[in-house]
């Protein structure tokens, strides 16, 4: 009986503990992709109103490359009743995580291909989420800064590694005070 006490199972080993592991992932990870079907009309109000305020908070720095962004952002995007279910959704994801930190162009098609959605529904909704790249890679560099400290060029190179043009990583820099 003695022997039976000493070779008791670690308990990551057992397996409602892996159980319990799968529950609480779907409910964690489960319900976002409820919430972009249901929450798609605000969230495409919540992208209009980002892009209505993105060109005043850059006036300041840069007036004419900020009429030189603005009008991309201004595009209309595609009616919501010619999407396809996947680029409704990967538009949603992609909004969220644009809510939650800045992405390159390329970081963000990326992700949204990490999160299981194709190539060509992460490249639309990147197209079409709004997104302002050279304000993306000012956030990216407040971001870096507020974390440690790079030169101007490190910056700049981390910027570029992560996926912004060299013109959107100069701008990025330029726009936090380098």
């Amino acid at each position: 009986m003695e022997e039976k006490a000493k070779t008791k199972k670690p308990f990551y080993k057992r397996w409602w503990v892996w159980v319990i592991v799968v529950i609480l992932l779907i409910g964690i990870f489960g319900p976002e992709g409820n919430t972009d079907n249901s929450t798609d009309d605000s969230q495409t109000t919540a992208q209009s109103q980002t892009t209505t305020t993105e060109p005043t908070d850059t006036e300041p720095a840069d007036t004419q490359q900020t009429e030189q962004t603005a009008a991309p952002v201004e595009e209309p995007e595609e009616p919501a009743d010619t999407m396809t279910m996947g680029q409704k959704n990967a538009l949603g994801t992609a909004l969220d995580y644009l809510d939650y930190t800045a992405f390159s162009r390329s970081g963000l098609i990326s992700q949204l291909e990490f999160e299981g959605y194709s190539t060509e529904d992460a490249t639309f909704a990147v197209d079409n989420c709004g997104a302002d790249w050279k304000e993306q890679a000012a956030l990216c560099a407040q971001n870096y800064l507020d974390y440690t400290s790079f030169s101007r060029q490190g910056l700049i190179d981390q910027l570029v590694f992560e996926g912004f043009t060299q013109e959107q990583a100069e701008y990025g820099v330029t726009a936090v005070g380098y």
